[in-house]
């Protein structure tokens, strides 16, 4: 059994324009000590989905299944939910300077977390504690840091804080919500090694949210791809950069600038994500795909196993058979050029 087990969640908001499927049937496993990266671009469900299964989107309309551990969370009152939070289940928010309180410093807010959770931890302990992850997250001199407020920290070492404070009671399961964004590539890369190296000393299993294609490359086990609110591809992170199916993943890997030559320009994808609300009929993805043809935009593709692999799953109506795809790719490449 794994860790946690997402079966078909849905969340939807009532809002004055209409009715927001932020997310519509979403299903996923995350196995212990493994990370899941889930990608795609903004809007297309990723933060929804994770917050829901924290408890953390009052007001939604939530249907579906997460069990984690044996408890189910979708429906679970309050007190099970805080018991799960911080003590089981670990957030790292992608703005650590709105996600730490101004007022205090970074030592009291994790003592605090500690002892909310284990009442029988002392202060001093507690404190001890603190300093010891400040360490470990390569925040220097953490005996003073750790009366500094979150102010006196720059993004990166903010973003550690957030890091230590989420590992604070070593969770089962870290969800990591664009935990690099706004960092240069030298901060982000120490940022993925401290997570890296503090999921290698705990075990602890990973989600990691991120539009980021390379923070995937580096950091994941398995990938699934989000457009619209559902899960387009699903595979092994290396399947997934080197034998993809789906037209929106292979459009997300041609934008990467490494894909290109040197002085090409980058290849985006065509138009925009749908409106959640007024979602197209068929593939949500058909309007911006360049093989769509009529299936395409009347029914909505199931995501089913491709290329003979039980591991890998999409979402399209293109074959399922690899050769028999790339016949079809090519003969919308012909009818492109001869347009």
């Amino acid at each position: 059994m794994a860790l946690l087990e997402v079966r078909d969640l849905q969340v939807s908001f009532d809002t004055p324009d209409g009715v927001v499927r932020a997310v519509r049937g979403l299903s996923f496993d995350v196995e212990r000590g493994k990370t899941l990266a889930i990608v795609g671009e903004s809007g297309s469900g990723k933060s929804v989905a994770t917050q829901t299964i924290a408890g953390l989107t009052r007001g939604a309309l939530i249907s579906g299944s997460a069990v984690f551990d044996g408890t189910e969370l979708i429906g679970a009152n309050i007190d099970t939910l805080r018991k799960v939070r911080g003590a089981q289940i670990g957030m790292i928010f992608q703005d650590p300077l709105s996600s730490l309180h101004p007022y205090y410093t970074v030592g009291w807010q994790i003592v605090e977390m500690i002892q909310a959770h284990d009442k029988s931890t002392s202060k001093s302990a507690a404190r001890k504690r603190a300093a010891h992850l400040l360490t470990l997250v390569g925040i220097p001199r953490a005996e003073s840091r750790i009366d500094d407020y979150p102010h006196q920290f720059s993004g990166g070492m903010r973003q550690r804080v957030m890091i230590a404070m989420a590992m604070a009671l070593n969770p089962a399961l870290l969800i990591a919500d664009e935990p690099t964004t706004a960092l240069d590539v030298t901060v982000q890369a120490q940022v993925l090694m401290v997570m890296r190296t503090l999921q290698e000393e705990f075990g602890t299993a990973i989600i990691l949210i991120t539009h980021d294609l390379g923070v995937v490359a580096e950091m994941s086990d398995d990938v699934a791809v989000m457009y619209a609110g559902l899960v387009m591809e699903r595979a092994s992170r290396r399947t997934l950069f080197y034998r993809h199916h789906h037209p929106y993943t292979e459009g997300l890997l041609a934008s990467l600038p490494a894909q290109g030559r040197p002085g090409e320009r980058l290849t985006p994808i065509a138009g925009t994500p749908p409106s959640l609300i007024r979602l197209p009929k068929g593939c949500p993805f058909a309007p911006r795909c360049r093989y769509a043809f009529d299936k395409c935009r009347t029914d909505t593709p199931p995501l089913s196993t491709v290329f003979g692999d039980e591991d890998h799953q999409s979402a399209c109506w293109l074959s399922p058979d690899e050769l028999v795809r790339e016949s079809q790719r090519s003969a919308s490449y012909e009818r492109e050029a001869s347009a």
